[in-house]
């Protein structure tokens, strides 16, 4: 999941090609449809990114009183507006009358708090749950931007590796050495906080790690790295995790499982590792799509149409992780280059399910 960042944003408007009184308000790669003559391409707005919640009374001054998503209907969900796909709010609120948003624009300055806008955290189920710990020693996973919002992440034809982006739910363990060959294991909304599940037969995540060995492959990874700590990081998949189940079960022995990345720690440093390369052939992994110069058209391209997954199609696939072929930092998010793409697809379908 991405992090909330509700930011003053230079506008390129486009026409609407189904509707007279819309326009189309590009930010980065994204497309929000406005009212016709709201914007000239060069002005700038406040940009309010999918999956915010926003309070009763910015609502009301939107005129989007029971017009979002959500039981409350304040929350900021892609939808499709005269069958253009809009994602995202671009507005002018009126607590920002008196701010300089081509300066905030320029500062990056994030609004998200002065507007009590907050991030949506799906609901847990208790499959999902159980009794946590502190646990120091997790290897924490990242947040992932998604490359419409942030496009300069990666330059035209650098050497990338596109995964499938699987729609399950999170599973980090991390191996410490220094523990005595200690696992850890948690969800990425416990794992953000610092949190280990206790060890739990029913829980989702334990059943995954024991279903597959996960544990003793990452003691293995640890010895041949000559790491203190190893971080694998999988997704856990199946009907009844999320909407979409692959053909796998989450309720019976046939729980989904692969995985999408690897750290380690190696004197005193944390690095990521190619996880086809480490564990090709011992775990379960993510599809790898493409290999080769980025480039983002077929990033967009790939992002869509059927999950390969299950071998047989069954659904729509969510979208792709980007990375670079060589791990390296971006200036551009303050971190990892990695990014991801999201199938339109999938963002606007009925009936889904996003628990973490």
């Amino acid at each position: 999941m991405s992090t909330l960042r509700v930011t003053a944003e230079q506008l390129t408007i486009h026409a609407h090609p189904n509707a007279d009184v819309l326009e189309l308000a590009q930010v980065g790669l994204y497309r929000a449809v406005v009212a016709k003559g709201a914007y000239r391409s060069g002005d700038v707005a406040l940009y309010i990114p999918e999956q915010s919640v926003l309070p009763a009374e910015l609502v009301e001054e939107l005129g989007l009183t029971g017009r979002l998503s959500g039981k409350a209907s304040n929350r900021v969900k892609a939808v499709r507006l005269r069958g253009e796909l809009s994602q995202g709010l671009v507005c002018r609120p009126k607590a920002l009358a008196d701010v300089d948003l081509a300066q905030a624009a320029a500062d990056g300055t994030d609004f998200a708090e002065l507007l009590a806008i907050t991030k949506w955290s799906p609901p847990i189920p208790p499959t999902m749950s159980g009794d946590v710990e502190a646990a120091p020693d997790l290897l924490p996973w990242v947040d992932i931007e998604n490359i419409q919002r942030y496009p300069t992440i990666f330059e035209p034809g650098e050497p990338v590796v596109l995964t499938e982006k699987l729609h399950g739910s999170a599973c980090l363990l991390t191996y410490s050495v220094a523990d005595g060959g200690r696992v850890q294991v948690s969800s990425k909304g416990f794992g953000s906080k610092g949190l280990a599940l206790q060890e739990d037969p029913r829980n989702l995540y334990w059943r995954a790690i024991h279903g597959h060995g996960v544990g003793e492959v990452a003691a293995r990874l640890a010895e041949k790295l000559g790491a203190r700590r190893v971080g694998v990081f999988g997704e856990v998949f199946g009907a009844g995790v999320q909407d979409l189940g692959y053909g796998a079960n989450a309720r019976s022995e046939d729980l989904g499982y692969a995985v999408f990345d690897v750290s380690a720690e190696i004197d005193g440093e944390v690095r990521w590792l190619d996880a086809a390369e480490l564990l090709e052939g011992e775990l379960p992994l993510a599809p790898r799509l493409y290999e080769g110069p980025y480039d983002i058209d077929k990033v967009l391209e790939l992002a869509t149409g059927r999950e390969t997954v299950s071998g047989r199609e069954l659904h729509l696939r969510e979208g792709v992780v980007i990375r670079s072929t060589t791990e390296r930092y971006s200036p551009v998010v303050g971190g990892r280059a990695i990014a991801k793409a999201v199938s339109p697809a999938y963002l606007t379908r009925k009936g889904g399910t996003e628990y973490e």
